[in-house]
Protein backbone atom coordinates (compact mmCIF):
# COMPACT_ATOMS: atom_id res chain seq x y z
CA UNK A 1 0.00 0.00 0.00
CA UNK A 2 1.28 3.42 -0.93
CA UNK A 3 0.25 6.20 1.46
CA UNK A 4 2.34 8.79 -0.37
CA UNK A 5 1.89 8.99 -4.13
CA UNK A 6 5.20 8.71 -5.93
CA UNK A 7 6.04 11.05 -8.80
CA UNK A 8 7.82 8.14 -10.51
CA UNK A 9 6.24 5.68 -12.95
CA UNK A 10 5.73 2.21 -11.45
CA UNK A 11 8.67 0.55 -13.27
CA UNK A 12 11.07 3.30 -12.22
CA UNK A 13 9.69 3.25 -8.69
CA UNK A 14 10.35 -0.49 -8.43
CA UNK A 15 13.97 -0.03 -9.52
CA UNK A 16 14.56 2.93 -7.22
CA UNK A 17 12.79 1.44 -4.21
CA UNK A 18 14.87 -1.75 -4.45
CA UNK A 19 18.04 0.35 -4.65
CA UNK A 20 17.02 2.50 -1.69
CA UNK A 21 16.06 -0.50 0.44
CA UNK A 22 19.32 -2.27 -0.36
CA UNK A 23 21.29 0.84 0.49
CA UNK A 24 19.41 1.27 3.76
CA UNK A 25 20.18 -2.28 4.82
CA UNK A 26 23.86 -1.99 3.90
CA UNK A 27 24.26 1.33 5.71
CA UNK A 28 22.52 0.15 8.87
CA UNK A 29 24.69 -2.98 8.89
CA UNK A 30 27.85 -0.96 8.22
CA UNK A 31 27.08 1.27 11.20
CA UNK A 32 26.53 -1.78 13.43
CA UNK A 33 29.68 -3.53 12.25
CA UNK A 34 31.81 -0.43 12.71
CA UNK A 35 30.41 0.10 16.21
CA UNK A 36 30.97 -3.58 17.12
CA UNK A 37 34.60 -3.34 16.07
CA UNK A 38 34.88 0.07 17.77
CA UNK A 39 33.98 -1.56 21.10
CA UNK A 40 36.36 -4.49 20.61
CA UNK A 41 39.47 -3.15 18.89
CA UNK A 42 42.76 -3.66 20.74
CA UNK A 43 46.38 -2.99 19.90
CA UNK A 44 48.92 -0.22 19.67
CA UNK A 45 46.76 1.84 17.30
CA UNK A 46 43.63 1.39 19.42
CA UNK A 47 42.82 5.06 19.92
CA UNK A 48 43.20 6.26 16.34
CA UNK A 49 41.23 3.32 14.91
CA UNK A 50 38.64 3.56 17.68
CA UNK A 51 37.99 7.19 16.73
CA UNK A 52 38.11 6.51 12.99
CA UNK A 53 35.46 3.81 13.40
CA UNK A 54 33.12 6.34 14.97
CA UNK A 55 33.50 8.50 11.87
CA UNK A 56 32.28 5.58 9.74
CA UNK A 57 29.36 5.02 12.14
CA UNK A 58 28.38 8.69 11.90
CA UNK A 59 28.58 8.65 8.09
CA UNK A 60 26.56 5.44 7.78
CA UNK A 61 23.88 6.65 10.19
CA UNK A 62 23.56 10.02 8.48
CA UNK A 63 23.23 8.44 5.05
CA UNK A 64 20.87 5.69 6.23
CA UNK A 65 18.46 8.39 7.39
CA UNK A 66 18.74 10.22 4.08
CA UNK A 67 18.08 6.99 2.15
CA UNK A 68 15.10 6.04 4.34
CA UNK A 69 13.60 9.49 4.01
CA UNK A 70 14.06 9.41 0.23
CA UNK A 71 12.18 6.11 0.13
CA UNK A 72 9.37 7.61 2.21
CA UNK A 73 9.30 10.65 -0.06
CA UNK A 74 8.69 8.32 -3.00
CA UNK A 75 5.89 6.49 -1.19
CA UNK A 76 7.93 3.43 -0.23
CA UNK A 77 8.06 2.27 3.37
CA UNK A 78 11.72 1.79 4.39
CA UNK A 79 12.58 -1.32 6.40
CA UNK A 80 15.54 -1.06 8.76
CA UNK A 81 14.45 -3.77 11.20
CA UNK A 82 17.16 -6.02 12.58
CA UNK A 83 15.76 -9.16 10.90
CA UNK A 84 15.63 -7.39 7.54
CA UNK A 85 19.17 -6.10 7.90
CA UNK A 86 20.49 -9.50 8.99
CA UNK A 87 18.74 -11.26 6.13
CA UNK A 88 19.74 -9.02 3.26
CA UNK A 89 22.95 -7.13 3.98
CA UNK A 90 25.77 -7.55 1.51
CA UNK A 91 28.45 -7.28 4.19
CA UNK A 92 30.15 -10.38 5.54
CA UNK A 93 30.31 -11.40 9.17
CA UNK A 94 32.68 -9.74 11.61
CA UNK A 95 34.81 -11.55 14.16
CA UNK A 96 33.46 -12.12 17.64
CA UNK A 97 35.28 -10.77 20.68
CA UNK A 98 38.45 -8.69 20.76
CA UNK A 99 39.83 -7.65 17.39
CA UNK A 100 43.50 -6.82 16.84
CA UNK A 101 43.92 -3.35 15.33
CA UNK A 102 45.30 -4.62 12.00
CA UNK A 103 42.45 -7.14 11.72
CA UNK A 104 39.93 -4.43 12.57
CA UNK A 105 41.25 -2.33 9.71
CA UNK A 106 41.12 -5.29 7.32
CA UNK A 107 37.54 -6.07 8.34
CA UNK A 108 36.48 -2.46 7.73
CA UNK A 109 38.26 -2.33 4.38
CA UNK A 110 36.34 -5.45 3.29
CA UNK A 111 33.01 -4.17 4.64
CA UNK A 112 33.41 -0.78 3.00
CA UNK A 113 34.49 -2.43 -0.25
CA UNK A 114 31.34 -4.58 -0.29
CA UNK A 115 29.07 -1.60 0.35
CA UNK A 116 30.86 0.56 -2.22
CA UNK A 117 30.47 -2.12 -4.89
CA UNK A 118 26.74 -2.31 -4.24
CA UNK A 119 26.40 1.49 -4.10
CA UNK A 120 28.07 1.83 -7.50
CA UNK A 121 25.56 -0.69 -8.87
CA UNK A 122 22.77 1.48 -7.44
CA UNK A 123 24.27 4.58 -9.04
CA UNK A 124 24.07 2.84 -12.41
CA UNK A 125 20.60 1.39 -11.82
CA UNK A 126 18.95 4.67 -10.84
CA UNK A 127 20.43 7.08 -13.38
CA UNK A 128 17.52 7.02 -15.80
CA UNK A 129 14.84 6.04 -13.28
CA UNK A 130 15.48 8.81 -10.75
CA UNK A 131 18.46 11.16 -10.98
CA UNK A 132 17.62 12.56 -7.53
CA UNK A 133 18.14 9.16 -5.88
CA UNK A 134 21.17 8.59 -8.09
CA UNK A 135 22.66 11.81 -6.76
CA UNK A 136 22.15 10.56 -3.19
CA UNK A 137 23.95 7.31 -4.06
CA UNK A 138 26.81 9.23 -5.66
CA UNK A 139 27.29 11.29 -2.49
CA UNK A 140 27.17 8.21 -0.28
CA UNK A 141 29.67 6.41 -2.50
CA UNK A 142 32.08 9.34 -2.39
CA UNK A 143 31.98 9.45 1.42
CA UNK A 144 32.42 5.69 1.76
CA UNK A 145 35.29 5.65 -0.72
CA UNK A 146 37.06 8.28 1.37
CA UNK A 147 36.71 6.09 4.48
CA UNK A 148 37.87 3.09 2.44
CA UNK A 149 40.99 4.94 1.35
CA UNK A 150 41.77 6.07 4.90
CA UNK A 151 41.41 2.58 6.34
CA UNK A 152 43.52 1.08 3.54
CA UNK A 153 46.25 3.58 4.40
CA UNK A 154 46.17 2.36 8.04
CA UNK A 155 47.60 -1.03 7.05
CA UNK A 156 49.61 0.34 4.10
Amino acid sequence: MYVVKSPLPDDDLKTVSEALQGALVDLVDLSLIAKQIHWNVVGPRFRSIHLQLDEVVDTARLHSDTVAERASTLGVSPDGRAATVAGSSGIGAVPEGWVKDTDAVGTLVAALGAVITRMRERVNATGDADPVSQDIFIGITADLEKHHWMFQAENG
